[in-house]
């Protein structure tokens, strides 16, 4: 097994060996929470960076709609919808204009959402990439799913689903959304990273493991299993199907062991 700086640099080769072109290389990566996704994405850019190249890193937690704009949604489509996470409650416009921006080759603003208070950080609190990026690297759980990977709706997975959308009426929605606004901009990527995790409880782990983290450094209340499994469960339908569809669609597909080692398996034709 690989530890996440090997894998991080057979991602970054794998991301130099794409064939050049005017325009920045796109590059999806994606995993369940507590996947290691947002380090891996910080090891790759750095990988890159000593290669010479310039990687614009995006989150796409960092492009959520602001608070203000999902408390609507929640009252005039679904309550559910109030929760950021699933797609339906990013700011796809934003992240357009974005890469848009990038292209463009000028000061490119980056986009900053506080988990804290649930809300987007004001304009002049965002980053500035200066210039043209060799590299856009866009890190997120549901990067690169596609509406056609979620089976119809059959009746609720888990609690969450049949205490609170026991109609599908949510996941209608928020499936609907992936298809107007999401689909079309993962066919863009040059290349496409999935990380595959054990199972649904290592997703439980992990993240639990990481609210245990976040509350060591900064003293805050965090949540105990039970409120991270019923928080996890918004993504779970999306999760599953997500493992499903990568195998055959991802370029390079990480598989992650509960001790973060990684196997490493790659799909030559994309």
């Amino acid at each position: 097994m690989l530890d996440a700086a090997a894998a991080a640099a057979l991602v970054a080769e794998r991301i130099v060996s794409l064939p050049q072109c005017d325009a920045p290389v796109f590059v999806g990566l994606n995993g369940a929470q507590g996947a290691g996704k947002s380090t891996l994405a910080r090891l790759i850019a750095a990988d890159l960076e000593s290669r010479g190249l310039r990687c614009a890193l995006l989150s796409l937690d960092d492009f959520y709609m602001t608070k203000v704009e999902r408390v609507e949604l929640a009252c005039t489509v679904h309550p559910m919808c109030g929760t950021r996470g699933v797609p339906g409650t990013h700011d796809v416009a934003l992240l357009e204009a974005t890469l848009a921006a990038f292209a463009d080759g000028g000061e490119t603003a980056l986009p900053r959402f506080d988990k804290l208070s649930d809300d987007r950080l004001p304009r002049d609190e965002w980053a500035v990439f200066g210039g043209r990026p060799d590299v856009i690297l866009l890190e997120g759980w549901c990067v690169g799913i596609c509406s056609t990977d979620l089976p119809a709706w059959a009746g609720a997975i888990n609690n969450l689903e049949a205490e609170c959308d026991p109609d599908g009426t949510w996941f209608a929605w928020s499936r609907a959304a992936l298809k107007c606004h999401y689909d079309k901009l993962w066919r863009r990527f040059d290349l496409l990273v999935s990380i595959e995790v054990p199972g649904w409880e290592t997703v439980i782990d992990s993240r639990l493991r990481q609210e245990q983290e976040a509350m060591a450094a900064t003293g805050r209340p965090g949540m105990d299993r039970a409120q991270v499994t019923r928080f996890a469960e918004h993504y779970e339908r999306y999760t599953r199907a997500l493992w499903a569809a990568m195998p055959k669609r991802a370029d390079v597909l990480l598989h992650r062991d509960d001790e973060f080692g990684y196997g490493m398996a790659e799909n030559r034709e994309g």
